[in-house]
């Protein structure tokens, strides 16, 4: 089933037509109209807005019909609210106006690596830990990231709980259906804390094309625990 939400293509074409403008009019505020940036703010007004979903042709054209002067004027109005406050928060651990990732060729066979997530705790209290890096190694270096979204290391605070997520990009490859395994590292290095390593594999078949990011394609890691150095557990996994 092909489900389509029409409110996706006027919010991407508004918010590019609007730093478009911005980049063309040199505008003195200094908002920044990169491409991660017009990401985050196309995210901010899609979470606002209402969603219009189809499933045909007809419907495409139907809700292209549909779309009333006011509620446009409503959503301009919401795109420069986005760019806004995303430039009054923008992410951290990114180099804003660099460089983007580059883009295989479609049809290009690749092993598509899941979406990699695991949590770290303090083992003698068992709350989360932050203010810390996570790691992600192959090899002994670092892992590539599937683009500039997905941070490596991963810079653990408060509000993410402990969580940590990785997502590597595609590995090429030269046919499809080839299977390989992959085996990964993760490390954590915390102050007064022993570092913790954690090594396991990914078994992939490639396929054509590289895959999009989904909540069913997640490889779970088992919770990790960190202890003072000196008394930490000899590779110790509680609930693995």
């Amino acid at each position: 089933m092909d489900i389509h939400n029409t409110t996706e293509d006027l919010v991407i074409a508004e918010v590019n037509a609007i730093c478009d403008s911005l980049e063309a009019e040199k505008e003195p505020s200094g908002l920044c109209t990169c491409a991660q940036c017009r990401q985050d703010a196309v995210c901010y007004v899609l979470n606002r807005a209402q969603p219009h979903y189809v499933v045909s042709h007809r419907g495409m054209v139907r809700a292209g019909q549909t779309t009333d002067q006011q509620g446009r004027v409503d959503l301009t109005a919401l795109v420069y609210e986005g760019i806004r406050r995303v430039n009054h928060n923008k992410r951290p651990y990114f180099t804003h106006g660099g460089p983007e990732a580059a883009v295989l060729p479609p049809g290009t066979p690749v092993f598509n690596v899941p979406t990699i997530m695991g949590r770290v705790f303090n083992g003698l209290n068992f709350s989360p830990m932050a203010d810390i890096m996570v790691e992600l190694l192959q090899n002994g270096s670092l892992t590539a990231m599937k683009d500039n979204n997905w941070q490596n290391p991963f810079a653990l605070i408060a509000n993410t709980y402990g969580t940590f997520t990785f997502w590597p990009k595609p590995v090429p490859v030269e046919k499809p259906e080839v299977r390989a395994v992959f085996e990964y590292t993760v490390r954590i290095a915390a102050p007064d804390f022993a570092e913790r390593t954690h090594v396991f594999t990914i078994p992939l078949m490639s396929e054509l094309d590289s895959s999009a990011i989904s909540l069913s394609n997640i490889f779970k890691l088992p919770d990790l625990y960190l202890f003072p150095a000196g008394e930490e557990k000899d590779q110790l996994i509680i609930n693995e």
